[in-house]
């Protein structure tokens, strides 16, 4: 399916008017969603200029998403994400690097980005944001897994002892939803068992769960 659609959108970029917005709109998904080897070639070749679209620029914004999207394919890493930064070391260049390493589509890359969030506390607001929105972005959840454990045990010390906003943001953030298994919803029925008090905390949790649940009802609405 995720295929189909980043053909889709590819078809639709091409077809779209030169340089409008919805060419630019289109470009952008695509590369969000990019998930085989011709989507990883395309991208490859709109970043470097051996392909293009009539009148679309690749910014340096663009050109960060279309190397976040290499990231997520495994077709680039941590060394292309330094020398983009070393390019653009500004603040958006920062928070763009930051979500892209944390976009890494391994196990490892995926205990480094929450243990960068949640084994130091002296990450920016905006640099915390945008590392859980890569930390999610995954074609296959499987490099969540091992993350499940960590997120629970440590979501009680994270409330203890981080601001509220930060809190919620690491809380809702680094759940690892896009897993959306029956075994995610027992590893968060167990914990909201095991921990009753703290009515704020298990709220968001509630809600990460409901979350899950109704993914695995559309899953099962598919499958009939």
């Amino acid at each position: 399916m995720i295929e189909q659609i980043g053909d889709a959108l590819w078809g639709l970029a091409q077809a779209a008017p030169a340089a409008s917005d919805s060419q630019f709109q289109f470009v952008k998904t695509f590369a969000n969603l990019a998930s085989t080897p011709a989507h990883v070639a395309t991208l490859t070749a709109l970043r470097d200029g051996t392909d293009s679209l009539p009148g679309l620029e690749i910014d340096t914004d663009l050109s960060w998403e279309l190397l976040e999207g290499l990231v997520l394919n495994g077709a680039a890493g941590k060394a292309e994400i330094d020398a983009a930064l070393a390019n653009d070391n500004t603040a958006n260049g920062q928070q763009a690097a930051a979500r892209a390493l944390a976009t890494i589509a391994t196990t490892e890359g995926k205990l480094a980005a929450f243990a960068s969030l949640v084994d130091a506390d002296d990450a920016p607001n905006a640099i915390v944001r945008q590392t859980a929105i890569g930390y999610s972005h995954v074609n296959d959840p499987a490099s969540l897994e091992q993350v499940a454990t960590r997120y629970f045990d440590s979501l009680t010390a994270i409330w203890k002892n981080r601001s509220y906003h930060i809190a919620e943001t690491l809380i809702v953030g680094l759940y690892p939803s896009p897993l959306a298994s029956q075994s995610l919803v027992d590893q968060t029925t167990a914990w909201l068992d095991a921990n009753p008090g703290t009515p704020a905390l298990r709220r968001l949790v509630i809600e990460n769960l409901a979350g899950v649940e109704r993914a695995l009802r559309v899953q099962a609405t598919d499958r009939a």
